[in-house]
């Protein structure tokens, strides 16, 4: 049995003593370790909803970023300092600074100097292709191929080649879980795109996608994209079950809802996921 527990989300969390902020993070627990995939917006909000929920920090075996963005990135301190040594999984691109444009001038969300410094610091893992962390969790590896609409935001920078120009979001990344009914699909941003991502995973792991858990960047999706997106799942993916949050959006929550109906949940902290193992 594996089990996935949202430690930080943006919305009210279930239990009232946890507390909640734009960002997310999610325990991992599977029968040959545990991963911590993201960190949340700040360290003091990690590290409370860790001990509010009992899991021990010194009990994380690996590490993974879905990007650099600093509400996935802000609680590291939080965890590098204090953990046993093990390997930190992201893509390369994870040191590119990244920015939002608002007010007229380019503001850093990106990695803190502090943040980037322990980041350099660890055992890194830097690989472009998918990569097992565990028997039966793998990164997803860079989203190369992108046909569909991305997860992107006009407002979003990097600086290339001393121009600014729209974030390619290089450094995005989900995982994938096997799971007896299937693949499990656990999005921190899914910048890359939702649809995309999913014939990535589709492509290089040859299963079924299961479920589709975490923050899927639908927030920024006006009706005409969002209704394509939803149109495109409808037809690739009909039994598809959904437990969303964070950057997915509200409307594109309940617009989820009402087409999908029974199978579209929340996932807010302190909620619990569990799935039977591959091998079980």
């Amino acid at each position: 049995m594996s089990k996935i527990i949202c430690v930080v989300e943006d919305s009210k969390p279930v239990k009232r003593d946890l507390l909640y902020g734009h960002g997310v993070s999610f325990w991992i627990e599977t029968l040959a370790g545990n991963l911590l995939f993201d960190t949340g917006p700040k360290a003091e909000l990690l590290s409370h909803n860790l001990n509010v929920l009992n899991l021990d920090i010194q009990s994380i075996d690996a590490l993974a970023l879905s990007h650099s963005h600093y509400d996935h990135t802000g609680g590291l301190a939080a965890v590098l300092p204090q953990r046993k040594p093990g390997p930190v999984y992201a893509l390369p691109d994870i040191f590119t600074k990244r920015y939002s444009f608002k007010e007229g001038d380019y503001q850093s969300i990106g990695l803190s100097a502090a943040d980037e410094t322990l980041l350099r610091q660890s055992n890194l893992v830097l690989q472009e292709e998918p990569v097992q962390i565990f028997p039966g969790l793998w990164t997803s590896g860079l989203i190369k191929n992108r046909p569909e609409p991305m997860g992107s935001s006009s407002h979003h920078y990097i600086f290339r080649d001393q121009n600014w120009v729209h974030d390619p979001y290089l450094d995005d990344m989900s995982l994938v879980l096997e799971t007896q009914p299937g693949l499990v699909l656990i999005c921190g941003c899914c910048h890359a795109g939702l649809l995309n991502t999913m014939l990535h995973v589709q492509s290089h792991f040859e299963k079924p996608i299961h479920t589709v858990i975490g923050g899927t960047h639908l927030v920024s999706s006006d009706d005409e994209q969002l209704g394509h997106v939803l149109k495109v799942l409808d037809e690739r993916y009909p039994k598809l079950t959904y437990y969303l949050n964070h950057c997915t959006g509200a409307k594109a929550i309940t617009r989820l809802g009402k087409t999908f109906g029974e199978r579209v949940h929340p996932f807010q902290a302190g909620q619990i996921l569990e799935f039977d193992n591959l091998s079980a």
